[in-house]
């Protein structure tokens, strides 16, 4: 598992507070942060914020004109501030809470291929490679669906190569899924060894990985076949395309 410096937890909250100000690039957000709180952003530093604090990190960005935009303009921008402070202390809504993971030990589960899974939202496929907040991933059998662990791509925003930084996030895993990914992404992923499936409509990752299921267990195409080890001779020719 690589290295996250950023607990996934704690990605997850900073990602969420950054929503509240969407003309601010999320790299941005985290520097304002560390310049405030230090290098380490953890569950203790966090607790520190407060609104006051916040805007003095953010510094001007979003003060706004009172004579132009007035009272409730400026309403609504403290109730950005306000709800940003209270998700990086970790009041989260149900829906943002990461999904649970279970364990997995190599050999558990015999036959079986790790896949993952650009997401934004609990256990849902609607993430774009070079954007989405993390990978779910799943170790993927004939009879078992497991999620096996969650993977922020939070620290990518820092990188100075954003795709190859979320391609080192997931060179374990052979199979990714993604709602959208860009050219020069998709050469760098299919460089490292993972076959892309984009499904732009997105939807429960769980479904989508059902489908993938089925198809081990009746025909695999001759790209997974191979990521399962089937001999080149034993590949099934005529199999229904995923994609």
């Amino acid at each position: 598992m690589p290295e996250q410096p950023i607990s996934n937890e704690i990605a997850l909250r900073i990602a969420l507070a950054s929503r509240q100000f969407p003309e601010l690039a999320i790299a941005d957000f985290i520097e304002a942060l560390q310049t405030y709180l230090g290098d380490v952003l953890d569950e203790t530093s966090l607790s520190r914020i407060t609104v006051t604090n916040l805007k003095t990190a953010l510094g001007q960005t979003y003060e706004l004109d009172a004579d132009e935009d007035g009272e409730d303009a400026n309403a609504t921008d403290i109730a950005a501030f306000k709800k940003a402070v209270r998700i990086l202390w970790g009041e989260l809504d149900d829906i943002d809470q990461l999904p649970t993971i279970k364990p997995y030990q190599d050999g558990d589960m015999p036959g079986s291929v790790r896949v993952a899974v650009a997401s934004n939202n609990g256990e849902v496929l609607d993430g774009h490679f070079g954007s989405c907040l993390r990978f779910l991933i799943y170790q993927l059998s004939a009879t078992e669906i497991r999620l096996v662990d969650i993977r922020s791509a939070l620290e990518a925003n820092l990188s100075d190569d954003k795709n190859a930084f979320r391609v080192s996030l997931i060179r374990d895993c052979p199979v990714l899924y993604i709602a959208a990914i860009g050219g020069p992404a998709a050469g760098k992923v299919v460089q490292a060894g993972i076959y892309p499936m984009k499904k732009e409509s997105g939807g429960p990752a769980r479904e989508l990985l059902g489908e993938l299921q089925q198809a081990m267990v009746t025909s695999p195409p001759p790209w997974l076949a191979k990521i399962l080890g089937v001999a080149a001779g034993d590949r099934v020719k005529n199999y229904k395309a995923l994609v």
